[in-house]
């Protein structure tokens, strides 16, 4: 049911209007003659707070707002994949039809294109009983994605009819015969973004989100469905690191939300990710990609729906039983949107401004992440992993944002300035950093890589932390006061830290590595310390040791292509033996 009232108050993206008294919470308005798109946040009898997604510069008190009375939602249907939308789920392509390259106010566009036919063929036929989330038909959405076309929540029954062929999204494909009467059903849903969609069963988190980032995989890996956050300051690498995660993560989709972020961070991943090949299926990066470009010179209050617009296109794939990851780049610009909307609608301010309801909002919307079993006879498995940018004033992660934020998380990725000013990338500290998964994936580990690989991550933690404490030491003292069997694990330390850790995105090996080569890498680094360590109680010079050619071997070991690993791996292996041997001989003589 509409409602339409006037306007009464503007305050920036904040517009009151009264006579609204059919209107419901959160319903989509339509503000004046232009059709800014806004949504009301506040019901005080008829008079509504609507946050206004667009900029509201020339309206007027007495102009006419009318309801829709439909709830912000995300047209869900094949198209999505490859898209680029602004964060209310407007193509950002066919507005620039429109209206050319600045984004003009009130354009009223659909979210899937309606003149495009895709070829839908049915699971089901006439007679056959469905529910609520069953596939009644697919689409080949793009080469590698199938878009599986499933029965709206809340509609079960028989199939009455159902074609085969050419359609558009809005085209009626299936009718089923419910309870209430027939259900005409097209391939395309709507669904309100502020809910989460409904599942049988969440899962346990039992199972690692491969990356192919050496220091996520072993030192502080994330589940498949898990939630993690990557808070840091200006220039650390947030960025770059949820680009690397997008590229290489073992996840069928995933959605890039650019929220708040500066326009050439957003244009870097629209110029990359076409150009970028799949690894695992050849193809461009964008034909299992969804953007969500949000940047900071558009509207403040539209960063606000653009989270939960992605996170709902998310669950959508995730219900037809893929992995998705979805990037939040940053959820501090979030949370500034609300801060905003807070001050205007002169709520009780929290800790620096942010309203008291910061952490509860942040666990809504990370709390829709998680490993389900989906509705429907079938009952697929799917994923949504969630990764969260944070981006702290001056790094300081004290702030509201970051605290109320790793209260919900279990993966903390704590990057550090000095690390990047020291050009290690990615510049994730591994004394600050952890993974609350790592313990649930220690059987998945032990089983799908090997059984030593738990045992080698604890050596390499505790090698690290030994050596922060003989840091200390050394500040003090000097290096030639530590004993050899220190001096040892100070070299350890730096192999780990500049051969293991060290990672470059832009190097075409290295910017992905297998588990299996992750596996080499740390036994070759733990080998050459076990082995040097009976070296030296025989009486081998700890200088000589650390001066070995092997080192660099072992260095360079990250850069050998994965089909080479194997022989390589046993190359060095009896490098380390045979070299240390000889310095032995040698001491002796």
């Amino acid at each position: 049911m509409s409602s339409i009232g006037n306007i009464v108050k503007i305050s920036g993206p904040l517009v009151v209007a009264e006579g609204m008294r059919d209107a419901n919470m959160f319903d989509v308005v339509r503000v004046s003659d232009r059709r800014l798109i806004g949504e009301i946040i506040e019901m005080h009898g008829d008079r509504a707070s609507i946050q206004v997604y667009e900029e509201t510069a020339g309206l007027g008190t007495g102009q006419s707002v009318e309801s829709t009375g439909e709830p912000m939602s995300a047209e869900l249907g094949p198209g999505l994949i490859g898209s680029i939308y602004d964060g209310i789920q407007r193509p950002l392509d066919d507005i620039r039809k429109v209206c050319g390259n600045n984004l003009a106010r009130g354009v009223e566009v659909p979210s899937l294109k309606r003149d495009k036919k895709w070829s839908f063929t049915p699971t089901v036929k006439a007679g056959d009983k469905v529910e609520e989330g069953d596939v009644f038909g697919t689409v080949p959405e793009t080469d590698i994605v199938l878009h599986k076309v499933m029965v709206p929540s809340g509609v079960s029954g028989t199939v009455k009819s159902i074609k085969e062929g050419e359609f558009a999204v809005d085209e009626i494909v299936c009718v089923i015969e419910t309870e209430k009467g027939d259900r005409e059903l097209t391939m395309a849903q709507k669904w309100p973004v502020r809910r989460g969609r409904p599942y049988k069963k969440k899962l346990s988190p039992n199972m690692p989100l491969v990356t192919g980032q050496r220091v996520v995989d072993c030192l502080f890996p994330i589940a498949k469905g898990g939630v993690a956050a990557i808070p840091g300051p200006f220039g650390s690498g947030k960025t770059v690191t949820q680009h690397q995660l997008a590229k290489w993560a073992e996840a069928d989709i995933i959605v890039y939300i650019g929220c708040g972020e500066r326009g050439n961070e957003m244009t870097d991943v629209l110029n990359e990710f076409p150009e970028l090949i799949d690894p695992k299926t050849g193809k461009s990066l964008m034909e299992r990609t969804v953007l969500i470009a949000n940047t900071s010179d558009m509207p403040v209050a539209a960063r606000e729906a653009s989270v939960y617009t992605g996170i709902t296109i998310a669950e959508y794939y995730r219900d037809m039983g893929y992995s998705v990851a979805l990037m939040a780049d940053s959820t501090s610009r979030w949370a500034e949107a609300l801060r905003e909307m807070s001050g205007r609608l002169e709520e009780m301010p929290g800790d620096e401004g942010y309203p008291a309801y910061l952490g509860s909002r942040l666990a809504q919307f990370y709390e829709r992440a998680g490993r389900v079993v989906s509705t429907g006879k079938e009952g697929r498995e799917g994923a949504l992993s969630v990764i969260g940018a944070v981006s702290p004033p001056g790094g300081d992660i004290s702030e509201p944002v970051s605290q109320a934020t790793l209260r919900i998380v279990k993966v903390f990725w704590g990057l550090d300035s000095n690390l990047a000013y020291q050009r290690h990338f990615p510049a994730i500290n591994w004394l600050t950093s952890y993974s609350l998964y790592a313990d649930s994936l220690a059987e998945w580990y032990n089983n799908n890589v090997s059984a030593d690989w738990m045992n080698c991550r604890a050596r390499f933690m505790q090698i690290l932390h030994e050596e922060a404490e003989l840091k200390e030491i050394v500040k003090l003292i000097g290096m030639d006061a530590l004993s050899a069997d220190d001096r040892l694990k100070m070299e350890t330390a730096r192999s780990i830290r500049e051969d293991f850790l060290h990672q470059l995105a832009f190097h075409e090996i290295d910017t992905y590595t297998s588990l299996k080569k992750q596996l080499f890498m740390m036994k070759l680094i733990l080998g050459f310390n076990d082995e040097a360590a009976d070296a030296i109680k025989k009486g081998a010079d700890i200088e000589a040791v650390a001066e070995l050619p092997v080192r660099e071997k072992i260095g360079r070991f990250k850069y050998v292509e994965e089909k080479n690993t194997d022989e390589e791996f046993g190359q060095i292996q009896t490098e380390i033996s045979s070299e240390l041997d000889l310095l032995l001989n040698k001491e002796e003589d």
